[in-house]
């Protein structure tokens, strides 16, 4: 996968460095010379320039990416790049850094943004996730097709425990991605029984979160 990054700051380096290890085509996308620095992720097409200009952006042949991410410090800089991914050079996925959470609601389709990240709501998310027992945590909104992943631990006095995974009356508009128990991630299949303890993954639309909190913590 080609995935073209707009701001080489330390969020930036720390992205392109993890996508390089897993084996993707990163190219850095940079304004500011005293940035740039090849040395810091190797692997990665460093290109000095102004990501919220068309020309450079032609220039840089963002057209082949699969992917952009808006990861500079600029919330506009991040808004105008990834409207530019989108609309001028159909980019499939965008994914666009929220600075200031004021400004989230910004960060949607119309500005063609299809996942936004704000690291105050990602964390706070994670607080909620990691002592939120019995209750449905949104940790993440994927913005276009307007679905959440949300997480529900089950409780240690669960009715659900022993039950096969079929057994959930989940609402439509949603689906149970992952069982997390212990150091194990499981793909749920139909007769899997479920255990107290376990974290499930569900992807789901806003509208249907309180069903899936009747159906799982009932």
């Amino acid at each position: 996968m080609r995935v073209a990054i707009a701001g080489a700051g330390a969020v930036g380096r720390s992205i392109a460095l993890e996508l390089v290890e897993s084996k993707h085509q990163v190219m850095l996308i940079e304004r500011e010379l005293s940035n740039i620095e090849p040395g810091a992720v190797e692997q990665a097409e460093w290109v000095h320039a102004d990501a919220c200009e068309l020309a450079s952006l032609e220039e840089a042949g963002l057209e082949r990416c699969d992917v952009v991410i808006a990861a500079t410090g600029d919330d506009k800089v991040n808004l105008v790049v990834s409207l530019l991914a989108k609309t001028e050079f159909g980019v499939r996925r965008v994914v666009a850094r929220v600075n200031d959470p004021r400004n989230e609601w910004l960060f949607n389709d119309n500005w063609g943004v299809d996942v936004a990240v704000s690291t105050p709501r990602l964390l706070a998310a994670l607080v909620e996730e990691a002592v939120a027992v019995g209750d449905l945590v949104r940790l993440m909104t994927f913005r276009q097709g307007q679905a959440n992943l949300v997480e529900v631990t089950l409780p240690d006095d669960t009715p659900l425990a022993g039950r096969p995974v079929q057994a959930l009356q989940l609402p439509a508009d949603s689906a149970l991605v992952v069982i997390l128990r212990g150091g194990r991630v499981i793909v749920p299949q139909a007769d899997d029984a479920l255990e107290s303890g376990d974290e499930l993954l569900f992807v789901a639309t806003s509208a249907v979160e309180e069903e899936i909190r009747a159906a799982i913590l009932r």
